[in-house]
């Protein structure tokens, strides 16, 4: 959009700034800067500070890769959950979606994406060494694939099933009620809730596919 457009080379900084983030054009930024403006000037100011703390103090679990303000995630040091069971999802808005279920009692791995050769994203863009580590360990006693079902997702899952089944595993993926191609945050609570307890085997699903 033309500087011309805007009464402020303030405002157009602003615009263009917002208009960055996904989902987010050019109109609704310019509606969310000038709501900004009319803000108390404090408000503005914790609002702010809010994001660069955010940047500067947030910590990434180091045991499963999600977000935490600790070393250790509240879920992985939480001792009453069952840390021989973990879930594989895509990023933290999936951990956000299944934990609302309260169906799930184990711990999570996060891949931080899904192989997808299109966008360059290999096996070595993923967490996977750390998840391989655990099994390594003897920690892990079953694996449940919780990736949506996209291509991408099932070939991730392929890959990590053929990576790690030579250890002492047993591998599941949650059950179809999540429609084929959807992501996992777009699923009802309920229907999530029931395809992580109806789990399958994954090793019939991909003896079923062959």
């Amino acid at each position: 959009m033309d500087f011309t457009e805007y009464p402020s080379r303030l405002l157009q900084n602003a615009v263009d700034e917002f208009s960055k983030l996904p989902g987010i054009g050019k109109k609704t930024a310019l509606r969310l800067v000038l709501h900004i403006l009319h803000q108390n000037k404090d408000d503005v100011f914790k609002f702010g500070n809010s994001i660069i703390k955010l940047k500067n103090e947030i910590k990434f679990c180091k045991s499963c890769n999600n977000i935490s303000d600790t070393d250790i995630c509240k879920i992985c040091s939480n001792n009453s959950r069952n840390h021989s069971l973990i879930c594989v999802v895509e990023n933290i808005n999936d951990v956000m979606a299944i934990e609302q279920t309260n169906q799930f009692n184990g711990i999570y791995h996060v891949l931080g994406g899904v192989l997808s050769p299109m966008e360059g994203i290999g096996p070595d863009d993923l967490n996977i060494l750390s998840l391989e580590k655990k099994c390594k360990e003897n920690k892990v006693n079953e694996i449940i694939f919780a990736l949506s079902t996209t291509m991408e997702g099932d070939t991730t899952n392929f890959y990590i099933y053929k990576k790690l089944n030579k250890y002492n595993i047993k591998f599941t993926t949650i059950a179809r009620g999540i429609s084929i191609g959807d992501e996992i945050i777009y699923a009802d609570e309920i229907t999530l809730g029931r395809s992580i307890v109806n789990r399958i085997n994954y090793d019939e699903k991909i003896n079923a596919n062959i």
